[in-house]
């Protein structure tokens, strides 16, 4: 079955699909504000999701589990944590810290999306040593 397009809206007449709107909505809940978040960094979250989806469409909670770490990133830790809360913040630090070691998890590309948006705020890549492949060694 092919999997089913995201949609934008257009001009206010045709309405955002369903998956955006969930990601929007589980942005807004962890003080992340989806305006803030451009437009293609969404798209490709949303496409993820559905990549690592276990049936056609990504579980609801799975939509919350990607904006934890895009806001994480996003935010960086001080502001996540104060919005959030310790225990999440924790918990997705660990999330992220597990993401690193197997490296092509959903939660890893999540956060290799941020850094290749530019949206990843330095002290995230500072915390967790993050560097992408396109970084060279100084000598």
């Amino acid at each position: 079955m092919a999997r089913r397009r995201s949609s934008l809206g257009l001009f206010g007449i045709f309405g955002r699909s369903a998956d955006l709107r969930a990601l929007d909505a589980a942005l807004h809940a962890v003080d992340l504000h989806p305006r803030v978040v451009p437009e293609a960094i969404k798209l490709t979250a949303v496409n993820l999701l559905k990549d690592h989806a276990i049936g056609d469409e990504p579980a609801p909670q799975a939509y919350r589990a990607a904006a934890e770490i895009v806001a994480y990133c996003m935010l960086g830790p001080e502001l996540f944590a104060r919005a959030n809360g310790p225990d999440l913040s924790g918990l997705t630090e660990r999330r992220i810290e597990a993401a690193l070691e197997t490296g092509d998890s959903l939660d890893a590309q999540l956060v290799l999306l941020t850094m290749h948006a530019g949206t990843i705020q330095p002290d995230v890549v500072a915390r967790f040593d993050l560097r992408t492949g396109d970084e060279t060694a100084a000598p």
